[in-house]
């Protein structure tokens, strides 16, 4: 299966003929309905709809329709119906002509100095009122489902790119903890030699008052001590298990946001572990750089469907 984002954007237009009631002796007019879909990362699946009027009893089946493909995100889905020519103008139908004359007509009763309605107020609040001979049924779940196949694309394009910097950055994570390996053993014996030295030293400075070998063997001890405490031998072998089972979830597909995510803050915890560790410049380097890169790959993954 696909990678897929959270992020993406769609929308398809469906046309249809709406001929006005049966006493309206306007033309037949051309009325276009547009629905588009948004989704943004989120947590959990939250579904907003901003639908018309004529539309609001579809929300039920646009909901069961997303929630049978989307897992998680914020996503809005917005529909509009409108003309096809909104530079042409539409002749208003006589009821509603009588209608506003009859409510103009209540308002001076009460209101004798209110204005009188214009021609432009006529156009406009005839232009708004809903038809209702519109039969949307089909048309909204058909449109619906091709605005969601394109949301789907869009969002399993920004999740191939989303994996492609993924497994770069784990490729990166990867070198570097390659880096890190060799310098342990090297570390270790510098600071044995060193306790050696320092060794020698005190036997010169005592003039024998210590037993050489006691003295000897506290200086192994700490040695000893100090290898166990720098090796970070551990810490890598648990990053590579992580970086492994990422390279396998980005290849499974499917819905791995929330695994990775968790694997993100584990990754995290063994790059602390290993700076802690640091008893060199170059290991503290390796593990702020490795710090750069989960929290690169971290932004990536919330995006993770």
């Amino acid at each position: 299966m696909p990678v897929y984002s959270m992020t993406g954007y769609a929308s398809a237009q469906h046309g249809a003929s709406a001929t006005g009631a049966e006493n309206d002796t306007r033309a037949p007019q051309s009325r276009r309905l547009g629905l588009e879909i948004r989704s943004v990362n989120s947590r959990f699946l939250d579904l907003s709809f901003r639908l018309p009027d004529e539309l609001r009893a579809m929300e039920p089946a646009l909901r069961s329709l997303l929630t049978a493909r989307l897992k998680r995100g914020k996503v809005e889905v917005r529909a509009a119906l409108e003309n096809e020519d909104s530079n042409t103008l539409q002749d208003p139908p006589a009821r509603l002509l009588q209608r506003l004359n009859s409510l103009q007509d209540s308002v001076k009763a009460w209101l004798p100095t209110a204005a009188p309605l214009t021609v432009a107020d006529a156009l406009r609040l005839c232009a708004n009122a809903p038809s209702g001979s519109e039969d949307w049924s089909d048309a909204v779940p058909a449109l619906a489902e091709e605005a969601l196949t394109a949301l789907m694309a869009a969002r399993e394009r920004e999740g191939k790119r989303l994996a492609t910097i993924l497994l770069d950055r784990v490729k990166q994570l990867r070198a570097l903890a390659e880096q890190a390996v060799p310098m342990v053993p090297l570390l270790v014996e510098q600071q044995r030699l060193r306790f050696m030295e320092r060794w020698k030293e005190a036997m010169a400075l005592t003039d024998g008052a210590t037993l050489p070998e006691a003295a000897r063997d506290r200086a192994l001890t700490e040695a000893t001590a100090f290898a166990i405490r720098i090796d970070v031998a551990e810490e890598i072998t648990r990053l590579d298990s992580h970086l492994d089972e990422i390279e396998r979830l980005l290849k499974k597909g499917g819905e791995v946001g929330k695994r990775l995510d968790f694997l993100i803050q584990e990754l995290h915890r063994e790059a602390n572990t290993l700076g802690s560790k640091s008893a060199a410049l170059d290991l503290t380097r390796i593990s702020v750089d490795m710090k750069v890169l989960i929290e690169q790959m971290r932004e990536q993954v919330q995006n993770i469907e």
